[in-house]
C-alpha cells in the first residue's frame, strides 16, 4: 500500500480523530496565509507589523480598521470542501475535534462543533486594559472602505480601547486552549495536520507531541512536512482534493 492507502485505513478504523489545521485550509476558501502578499491599499503593510501590541498602541485605528477589514474578508469566504470533510467525518460516530490555528470561523460554519482556537478568533473582542472579552455590536463590525482607519471601541468597564481577541505576535497562547488541545492529541488515535506550517510554535510541536503519544500522524500539506517518523504518512497536496478523496478511499 501506498500512504494514502494506508492513511485511509487508518482513518477509516479510527475513533477518536483529531485535525490540526492551519493556514493552508483556508486558503482554499481565499483567506490568504502570512507568506501571501497584501493586495490593494493594505499592499504597503507588512501583516507582522500590524499584528502586535506595539503597533496597536501607536496606532490603534490603523489596527482595528485592518482587522475590520479581515473580519469582512472572512465573512465573505465560504467553507471549502476540506472543512465540510471533517463536519461529515464527526456525523459518522467518531469521536472529532478540531484544533486550529486559524482565527477565522470556517470550521464552525461548514459544521464543526468541537472546535479549539488555540490563536483565538477574530469573532471575539477583549478589551486592552483589563483584558474583559467583550461582544461586539453589528454596527461596530462596519468598515466602509478598504484601507480606512476606525478607532476602536471603548471598554464598558474601564473605558480602554477593545482590541481584537486574538494572539499577537510574541503574546501567549490562551492557557485554557492550550490544554484542552494537549488533552485532546494525547488521548487521540489520529491526529490528521492539514495546512500547517511548522513554523509558529509552540503550536508547531503538536504533531511530535502526538506521535510521542503513540497516535498515528497524518499530514495534509503541499509542502513535505513530516518528521519522518514511522508511524506518520504524508499526504502532498491541497486539502480539498486531499481531505475528501482520503474519507471516500476509507
Amino acid at each position: 500500500m501506498n500512504d494514502k492507502e494506508n492513511a485511509a485505513k487508518i482513518l477509516k478504523h479510527a475513533k477518536k480523530v483529531v485535525f490540526f489545521t492551519g493556514a493552508g485550509i483556508s486558503a482554499e476558501s481565499g483567506i490568504p496565509t502570512f507568506r501571501d502578499s497584501l493586495t490593494g491599499l493594505w499592499s504597503k503593510y507588512d501583516p507582522s507589523r500590524l499584528e502586535t501590541a506595539q503597533a496597536f498602541r501607536e496606532n490603534p485605528a490603523l489596527v482595528w480598521g485592518w482587522y475590520l477589514w479581515r473580519r469582512r474578508q472572512m465573512s465573505e469566504a465560504l467553507p471549502n470542501a476540506a472543512h465540510l470533510m471533517i463536519s461529515n467525518l464527526a456525523e459518522t460516530g467518531r469521536e472529532v475535534y478540531v484544533v486550529t490555528q486559524n482565527i477565522d470561523n470556517l470550521h464552525e460554519r461548514a459544521g464543526s462543533q468541537n472546535v479549539v482556537h488555540l490563536h483565538g478568533s477574530l469573532m471575539s473582542a477583549k478589551c486592552f486594559s483589563c483584558h474583559r472579552p467583550t461582544e461586539l455590536t453589528p454596527e461596530q463590525l462596519v468598515v466602509s472602505r478598504e484601507g480606512e482607519e476606525v478607532p476602536p471601541p471603548r471598554c464598558g468597564r474601564c473605558n480602554g480601547r477593545l482590541r481584537p481577541g486574538i494572539v499577537w505576535f510574541k503574546e501567549d497562547l490562551p492557557k485554557g486552549a492550550w490544554k484542552s488541545a494537549m488533552r485532546l492529541v494525547r488521548d487521540c488515535d489520529v491526529l490528521v495536520s492539514v495546512g500547517t506550517s511548522g513554523i509558529v510554535t509552540p503550536a508547531a510541536d503538536i504533531p511530535e507531541i502526538a506521535l510521542s503519544s503513540k497516535a498515528v500522524v497524518i499530514h495534509v500539506n503541499i509542502d513535505d512536512v513530516s518528521l519522518e517518523e514511522p508511524n506518520e504518512y504524508m499526504l502532498i497536496g491541497k486539502a480539498c482534493s486531499v481531505l475528501p478523496a482520503l474519507w471516500n478511499d476509507s
